[in-house]
């Protein structure tokens, strides 16, 4: 079995960790499985798998991401290649975006294999989301919805990403929501922290104008004269993030922008942080997309904020794990300085933990995920 993403471990990201869930998932059945992906950036340690991962070097955008139609491009077509010349697989696992599914669905076609789409979201209606329009639109539409109807199954994140693809290609039987889980053995409660940093919020993830990551930047300037032994950590890459440098710059120390680092490294800071950031923008074309970030920072025994829309909005409010409030500068300003007055006890913490292990361990997913994939080979 092939796994086909220009993403996995030990880049950070819902993507890297759920490929890497389900290749473990996979191997622990007795399945053969080989990854097919990206050198990571530098700086990032490689780590040892039961299984081989084939990097290939590829082009990055500023920010260090492979974002972008040149960036994809630079892992697609050489992937095609890869794939079409390696050893022939049962079945091919590949994710977003729909140029790679491209590649594996031509490659597949050849070679007579079936192929299962990971879909963690919809590419098209993400775009027209960000103001992608015309013919660009049309071609990235009818592009996915020919990749999703060609694949043997479609594997969703959520029930949301589940109706969206539906409504894509016009049927539903072959669309699986295996639902969304963060590894718990490495964000888990217990662990080393940062608590010698003293008090911060956390953001770790990307920064583009889907996330608004921008809103905690702004929220936080309006509280830190107030609260000038509080600081804001952000880790990540993104399209808005030299504006946020630049917006932040006033500050100096008390918003610290980090690169991406390996998940021990964001659980170690998660664990002893005042509240884990989260956010979707509205109207982008993901309002029913699955944070993945708050249920890291949660694993890690970390209250949420969370601000905008999508599912885990709903799921934090629902079960008291934080703060959940609308993409407003002035909303998530309050929800700071209420989790500053009335930090979390480590009792707290530690059943926000255990909340996560019972219902979003990302083992429980990719085994369920892994039984799709074997199905689909034997089809």
């Amino acid at each position: 079995m092939v796994i086909v993403s220009r993403l996995f471990a030990p880049e950070v990201g819902a993507a890297a960790y759920r490929l890497k869930a389900l290749a473990e998932a996979l191997t622990a059945t007795g399945a053969e499985v080989e990854v097919l992906s990206s050198k990571p950036p530098k700086g990032m340690e490689l780590q040892s798998t039961l299984y081989p991962v084939r990097r290939w070097p590829v082009l990055r955008d500023a920010g260090g991401n492979v974002r972008g139609y040149v960036q994809y491009m630079s892992f697609d077509i050489p992937v095609f290649f890869r794939l079409l010349f390696s050893r022939k697989a049962d079945v091919v696992v590949v994710e977003p975006p729909p140029t790679t599914g491209l590649m594996v669905s031509i490659v597949t076609a050849l070679r007579r294999t079936p192929f299962v789409y990971f879909s963690a979201d919809v590419s098209s209606s993400a775009a027209k989301g960000i103001g992608v329009g015309g013919v660009v639109l049309r071609v990235l539409t009818g592009l996915e919805r020919y990749v999703l109807r060609r694949a043997k199954s479609i594997l969703a994140v959520s029930d949301g990403v589940k109706q969206e693809v539906a409504a894509l290609i016009g049927k539903s039987g072959d669309i699986f929501n295996v639902g969304t889980g963060v590894d718990t053995s490495t964000f888990s409660f217990q662990g080393d922290n940062k608590s010698e940093e003293g008090k911060y919020f956390v953001y770790a993830g990307t920064m583009s104008e889907i996330q608004g990551a921008g809103v905690f930047v702004d929220a936080f300037i309006s509280v830190a004269e107030k609260n000038p032994d509080v600081r804001l950590v952000m880790f990540g890459q993104g399209i808005e993030l030299p504006k946020l440098k630049e917006k932040a710059a006033h500050l100096g120390e008390q918003i610290l922008f980090k690169d991406p680092v390996a998940g021990a490294v964001v659980a170690q800071w998660s664990r002893s942080s005042l509240a884990n950031l989260a956010s979707v923008r509205p109207g982008k074309g993901y309002d029913f997309a699955f944070a993945t970030k708050a249920l890291a920072g949660l694993a890690a025994g970390t209250p949420s904020i969370y601000a905008g829309v999508g599912p885990l909005k709903e799921i934090i409010m629902e079960n008291n794990l934080g703060i959940g409030c609308d993409w407003d500068v002035e909303q998530v300003a309050q929800a700071m300085s209420r989790t500053i007055e009335n930090p979390v006890s480590a009792g707290r913490r530690a059943e926000l933990s255990a909340w996560v292990e019972q219902n979003h361990s990302l083992s429980a997913v990719a085994a369920s995920a892994a039984q799709i994939v074997i199905a689909a080979k034997n089809t």
